[in-house]
């Protein structure tokens, strides 16, 4: 997933500067991303009985948080967390989400920032339940000083996290039911998708992140997604995997010359096929020659909510449509 806006690393030296753009944002960044400081949650529930179910304690990233009652003012400050909240049931209970939550459409989007938390201005908004990506300037223990219960829900590094974390979300805002009920969904999609696919196709692919070009290898969230088809990673031939997200040359992916080019930097870089074809030595790519551009939405290649399922489905159909080709 392209790092600015997904939950993976990238190379060390910008790991500091870059993990909020990456797990925050979605889009309109070019700047490659940083590893999470934190793996995602193993997300077990423990409720005590009540007639509403609470209070409960969930397991985050930042360990056992405590929720005394069922939360009706939430702040997210992160986008894949919006989009969870919203998929399960929890919208009506969210007061404001960060400047980078775009979807869905009627998500309460403020000035907040998840890569610079203010914590004063996230008091004002009378949270009883914050959700955040990363622990940005100590923004869980700055609010656990004012009784502000935090979960802290990192960039997903496999699908299972990705799962685990919307049935934390469901635990802590009283929607456990429809967290599962979206669970069982999700996988229930992607097995129909990836059943789909052909499997001995053979395909070789590029998912680029940015015009740098940065790219990510199979043992990234977004690498696993695509190996769900089969298909071979160049990326995973660079020469420096740089923690999964190397920095690849124009001339490494000329020589490698993918069967698909999945473009994850549309929206925020203006990507197609024809900018494509107009650096130098990619105008021969098979991709290229053969219109086997995958154009995606920055945003849904980038985060490891309920969306997964959309991108799994625009890869799914590539794969078919050069197979039967």
């Amino acid at each position: 997933m392209r790092p600015v806006r997904s939950a993976l690393a990238a190379p060390a030296a910008l790991a500091g500067a870059l993990l909020a753009a990456l797990t925050l944002a979605g889009c309109g960044q070019s700047t490659s991303a940083s590893p999470p400081a934190t793996s995602a949650s193993s997300a077990t529930a423990v409720a005590t009985p009540s007639a509403a179910g609470f209070p409960v304690t969930v397991e985050a990233g930042n360990g056992p948080v405590a929720v005394a009652k069922r939360p009706e003012r939430i702040v997210s400050l992160s986008p894949s967390a919006t989009e969870s909240l919203f998929a399960i049931g929890a919208g009506p209970q969210v007061v404001a989400v960060d400047d980078q939550s775009n979807h869905p459409a009627d998500a309460p989007k403020s000035d907040l920032s998840g890569f610079k938390p203010n914590v004063e201005a996230i008091i004002a908004r009378k949270p009883d339940l914050v959700v955040v990506a990363n622990d940005a300037d100590s923004v869980v223990a700055a609010l656990g000083k004012v009784g502000v219960p935090v979960l802290l829900e990192p960039a997903a590094t496999k699908l299972d996290e990705a799962y685990d974390q919307i049935t934390d979300l469901g635990a802590a805002t009283g929607n456990g039911d429809r967290a599962a009920e979206l669970v069982a969904g999700m996988r229930k999609q992607l097995d129909e998708i990836t059943a789909a696919a052909p499997k001995d196709a053979k395909l070789t692919y590029y998912h680029e992140l940015d015009t740098t070009p940065y790219s990510a290898t199979s043992t990234t969230f977004i690498g696993q997604i695509y190996g769900l088809f089969g298909m071979s990673n160049i990326a995973d031939e660079a020469p420096d995997a740089a923690g999964g997200y190397p920095k690849l040359s124009a001339e490494f992916v000329a020589k490698a010359d993918p069967d698909l080019v999945f473009l994850a930097d549309t929206k925020c870089c203006g990507q197609s096929r024809d900018t494509l074809a107009k650096r130098p030595g990619w105008s021969k790519l098979s991709a290229v020659k053969n219109d086997q551009v995958v154009l995606l939405d920055d945003d849904v290649a980038s985060r490891w909510g309920p969306r997964v399922v959309d991108l799994a489905r625009q890869i799914g159909d590539a794969v078919q449509k050069v197979a039967a080709g």
